[in-house]
């Protein structure tokens, strides 16, 4: 099963787990419910709220 990606609803950046996040330090691998409380949009700084499930 493929891990759930998550869309910013502000800027539409895509985090996808399989991926991870190479500017915050997030290796791939990494689901997005166990990013750290401050991690932030890559593209626009927006916070973990500020994401929703994506298909």
């Amino acid at each position: 099963m493929l891990a759930k990606k998550y869309r910013c609803i502000l800027c539409g950046y895509v985090y996808d787990p399989e991926v991870g996040d190479a500017s915050g330090s997030v290796p791939a691998g990494t689901s997005f419910e166990d990013l750290s409380g401050d991690w932030v949009c890559p593209l626009c700084g927006a916070p973990k709220d500020q994401f929703e499930p994506t298909d």
